[in-house]
């Protein structure tokens, strides 16, 4: 058990003779037990309005989000957060910090390219 959390960039499509929607979801990004990232998400979530618990809920992400998260990575911004299977404190790790920034080049191109983001993560 434990944390894990996912990106994915989302293309929908609605056929109006149809009333058919199609939906595609590609993962961009996989994190596993990276507290500092959900904490910093959980934060995002109840600051767009979000209620409630943070598992298992979806966070949209646009492009003034992804510009966020790059400049709390770059001043280590990111909070220390403790939880139930989390892991030790990735606030300060490098190794995550290079995974953050792949994802936010990944998903800023993304969304140049037509798609939106989302975030969801559960433990």
């Amino acid at each position: 058990m434990g944390l894990d959390q996912y990106a994915y960039k989302v293309k929908r499509e609605y056929n109006r003779h149809s009333k058919t929607e199609t939906i595609t979801k590609v993962e961009i990004a996989y994190w596993r037990k990276h507290n500092a990232l959900e904490g910093y998400m959980c934060d995002l979530f109840h600051s767009k309005g979000g209620d409630g618990e943070f598992n298992c809920r979806t966070l949209p992400l646009n492009n003034d989000d992804l510009e966020n998260l790059d400049k709390a990575i770059n001043n280590k911004g990111l909070p220390e957060t403790d939880g139930c299977f989390f892991g030790e404190d990735t606030s300060k790790d490098e190794e995550c910090k290079a995974l953050d920034k792949l994802f936010i080049d990944d998903a800023k191109k993304a969304l140049g390219d037509g798609w939106e983001i989302e975030y969801t993560s559960w433990w």
